[in-house]
This record gives structure tokens, sequence and C-alpha cells, in this order.
């Protein structure tokens, strides 16, 4: 009697890396710092940190907003010293006296120049970082780029040889 069987004959098993490298765009971090200079907030928005908007907009709101309260308050009490001098009668009369709104508007000048300038120092900011978001999305950090300790075994003493290696892999 013949016996015949058909067999599979095992084949080789093939992985194929599927993943596909990003490119790296080397304009992003000068485009996200253009449009963060255009709109407060677009750069942001370009680099996909939607929550820093908020941030933004409340950081230079609240610059604007005392800016003009203090340029405000810088103007009444000027314009009450004008009239004061002229000989009218102003809305602090019998209140403050000459040197008092001096030194008010004084005092109310430098805090809007101030106000001014951390708001200038703030739109600056949100530029700044935009572009350096952007630069830290390109950030490589995968495994052909990487730092190991490498421990080996010294032939001669037989003790425990510490060393790093720095492999790079194309």
């Amino acid at each position: 009697m013949v016996l015949c069987a058909q067999t599979k004959k095992p084949q080789p098993l093939l992985v194929i890396d599927t993943t596909k490298a990003k490119p790296l765009n080397p304009l992003a971090p000068t485009k996200a710092a253009f449009y963060s200079a255009i709109l407060p907030g677009l750069g942001q928005a370009y680099n996909k940190r939607y929550w820093k908007i908020p941030i933004v907009y409340g950081a230079l709101g609240t610059g604007v907003y005392f800016f003009m309260d203090n340029n405000k308050k810088y103007h009444r009490f000027r314009d009450a010293y004008k009239i004061r001098i002229a000989g009218g009668k102003d809305e602090f009369d019998g209140q403050y006296s000459d040197a008092t709104l001096i030194n008010a508007q004084k005092v109310f000048q430098r805090n809007r120049d101030l106000s001014f300038l951390i708001t200038v120092g703030l739109y600056v900011l949100n530029i700044v970082d935009a572009n350096v978001d952007a630069h830290l999305l390109q950030f490589n950090v995968n495994d052909n780029l990487s730092l190991r300790p490498d421990y080996y075994q010294n032939d001669i003493n037989y003790k425990h040889n510490v060393g790093l290696s720095l492999n790079y892999q194309f």
C-alpha cells in the first residue's frame, strides 16, 4: 500500500515596515512666526496648539486694558491740571492740590508706558513661542538616534566596564 500525503511547506514570514517618515518642512517655524506676527494666536493655531490661543489673547487683552485705563487717567489728571492753571474750575477742585495733580500725572504716565512695553513684550513672546513650538514639533526622537549604556566584562580581571555608545542608523 502506498500512502501519499500532501504536506504544506512553511513559508517564511516577511515583515515590512509600513510606517513612513514624515518629511520635515524647514519653513514651518518661519511660517508660524509670520502668522503670529500678522494675527496673534494664528501661529499657535498653525502649530495645532489651540489651547494657547486664549492665553495669548488674555495676556494681550490685559496689557491693552491697563494701557487704556492708565492713559485715560493720565489725561483726566492732565486736563484737570491744565484747567486749574488756566484759572478755571476742574473736577478735582478742592480735592487735590496742584502738586498732587502733577504727581498723579507722572504716576499714570509711567504706568501707561510700562503697560505699553509689557504688551509689546507679550506680543513678541507670542511670536517667539510660535517659532520655538514649530521647531520642537520637528524635533526627532526615534530609535535611529539613541544613547544607551553599554556594559561589558573585561577579559583580564573580569570586572564590568562601563561605556557609552552613540549609534546613528541611516
